[in-house]
């Protein structure tokens, strides 16, 4: 196998998306899912990982920080990016598959997000949507460079944000043809058409994951749930499909 996709997105990011609709567009019929089920790294396919997603309250959200933790308290959790680095070196799968990722911000205890130095440390090879839009996207991608870990665009020369448009930042477009190794950060956009245009909606969004994490929840999945909430699920619909995307611009790499 050449890639594992992340879990946490599916499990608490995509809140009004019913377990048969992404089954239903969900391409693959591989076990390419990664995630923790009684303390021992699964990987599976849709089938397999929706029983889990049935209950979201019972699945921990785990980043490679919590990974080991979450083992020997055998605990069943879902993926962020940087736990799935974490496993696909555990396999030894040179590539891991994400949507939105973390990076520099103002959420409380997640100021540089466990996914960058998992970039850095670990290596594999992440393809991603881009930075959270609520995040530091020059910050992230500065932190990245200093630290070694080159970042590129599929098909693109800059990022403009996630599922909301902001400035465009230049990036070193990549080639899919070309050959790949860690460290390295692969940008693939949502197209500018398909994003919120309301950057209202990012406001309430952020102010819903700041209460969030004042009240010992966390950030990420509240948030999100006031995007799908502003958008009558349209914001998840881009996200899943942006994640399906990733995950076939990794089939196609050599």
């Amino acid at each position: 196998m050449k890639h594992l996709i992340e879990t946490a997105l599916l499990t608490h990011g995509l809140s009004s998306l019913s377990n048969e609709y992404i089954k239903k567009q969900w391409p693959f019929k591989e076990a390419n899912l990664a995630y923790l089920e009684n303390g021992t790294v699964k990987t599976g396919t849709i089938e397999d990982y929706l029983k889990l997603r049935e209950h979201p309250e019972r699945m921990a959200r785990i980043d490679c920080t919590s990974l080991e933790s979450a083992k020997s308290q055998g605990l069943s959790g879902a993926f962020t990016a940087s736990a799935t680095m974490a496993v696909c070196r555990e396999l030894d799968i040179p590539m891991a598959v994400t949507a939105g990722m973390g990076g520099i911000g103002d959420v409380e205890g997640e100021e540089l997000c466990p996914d960058l130095p998992a970039l850095e440390t670990i290596p594999v090879i992440l393809i991603s949507t881009g930075p959270k839009d609520m995040l530091d996207r020059a910050a992230t991608f500065s932190w990245l460079r200093k630290h070694g870990v080159s970042v590129k665009g599929i098909n693109t020369s800059s990022c403009t944000g996630y599922v909301f448009k902001g400035s465009p930042l230049p990036l070193e477009s990549f080639d899919l043809s070309l050959p790949v190794a860690a460290p390295l950060l692969l940008i693939n956009e949502i197209p500018v058409s398909d994003r919120i245009t309301d950057r209202e909606i990012l406001t309430k969004a952020i102010q819903a994951g700041h209460q969030a994490a004042a009240e010992g929840r966390a950030y990420h999945p509240a948030a999100n749930r006031r995007i799908d909430e502003l958008t009558n699920g349209y914001s998840s619909i881009i996200q899943l499909a942006s994640l399906i995307e990733n995950a076939r611009a990794a089939k196609k790499l050599p």
